[in-house]
Formats: structure tokens, sequence, C-alpha cells
């Protein structure tokens, strides 16, 4: 009887461990898995010192799809709104449009649900100055940091801080404009048309 109840004692055991090992492997990513990922951001500032206000959205969506439990790539759009007033009177009222490639890679998990990756992008933005009438093109490069949390085993919250490290090149389409060049480094904004910021966002495991 003692030994009955010690090999079932051992079944209970090993079938929980098995299902505990299970569980903590639905919070992440396997080979093949792909991710839809929306991020939003928002920028807002007010200077009263020289009156000016600023205000910028931005919307990006990204599809991915992991060759590796740790290694994903992907291509993403973007689009951002930005206006500036001075003193009660628009100054610039800008929009831009990106597309673009990256690669993910995560690098270390904090618990069963958070995980945190870095990320290399690159890509091709155009933005036009609705006020001033004048389009810039340009491409870049950034190092993004970012976490996700898995609320269920196929949602997750996504907080990232965009183009920690990154470089960028652009040129206004007017005769004569030359190329205008930036590397930052740092989690300061960056004055590219590729953002710096942090943004918020939600992932769906596919």
């Amino acid at each position: 009887m003692k030994k009955l109840l010690f090999t079932a004692a051992v079944a209970v055991l090993g079938f929980t461990s098995v299902n505990a090992q299970e569980e903590v492997k639905t919070y992440s990513f396997g080979e093949g898995d792909i991710f839809l990922e929306g991020m939003v951001g928002f920028n807002s500032s007010n200077d009263k010192n020289t009156e000016v206000k600023e205000n910028s959205f931005e919307v990006s969506p990204k599809l991915g799809y992991f060759m590796s439990e740790d290694l994903a790539i992907g291509g993403e759009l973007s689009f951002i709104s930005s206006k500036e007033e001075t003193a009660g009177t628009d100054t610039a009222d800008q929009s831009t449009f990106g597309v673009g490639v990256f690669a993910r890679y995560y690098f270390l998990d904090l618990g069963e649900r958070f995980k945190t990756y870095t990320e290399f992008g690159v890509g091709y933005a155009s933005q036009e100055d609705k006020l001033n009438d004048f389009k810039v093109n340009g491409f870049g490069a950034g190092l993004d940091l970012g976490i996700n949390y898995f609320v269920t085993e196929n949602i997750a919250l996504s907080f990232g801080l965009k183009n920690v490290v990154s470089f960028a090149s652009a040129k206004a389409d007017v005769d004569g404009a030359e190329a205008v060049s930036e590397f930052n480094l740092g989690f300061g904004d960056v004055a590219n048309p590729f953002g710096g910021n942090a943004a918020f966002g939600i992932l769906f495991k596919l």
C-alpha cells in the first residue's frame, strides 16, 4: 500500500512538473512563430518662455517572423504627425510616412511573462510640411530597446525606447538643397523623420 501511494505521488509530482514547464514555454516565442505588433507614441511640450507648443503622434505597425526562439526579422510601416504653434500661430504642420525592415533579438527573461529585446532597423521616410510647402526624403538606421509583458499566451503589452542609437540622412525636395545627416546616442529626442521617443503598444502572437 505504501509503495502504491509513493508511486502515485511521484506520478502526480511529475505531471505537475511537466505542466509547469509547459506553462513557462507558452509565455515565449518559438521558431516559426509570427507576430503582429502595433506601437503608438505621443509627445507634447509647452515652452512658456518662447510660447512654443509642440505635439506629435506616431503609429507604427510591424509584422515579424521568428527565425529561432530569440531572433525575429520583419517589416514595418510608420506614420507620424507633428504640429508646432508659436504665440498662438501655427508654424509647422508635418506628416511623415515611413517603411522599413528590422531584426529583433530577445536577450533576457524577467520572470515568466516579461521578455526584453533589442531591435535594429533601417528604413526610408518621406516628410511633408503642409504650412511651409516643402518635402524631405531620407533614410535612417536605429537601435531600439523594448520589453513585452504577456497578458495571455498570445497577447503581450509592449513598451519601447526608439532610436537609443541612430543615424539619419535627409534632403529637402528643393533645388540646391544639401543632405543633412545626424548621429544620435542617448535617450533624448532625435531631430529626424524617424522619431526618437518612447512608444507603447500591443503584440499578437499568431
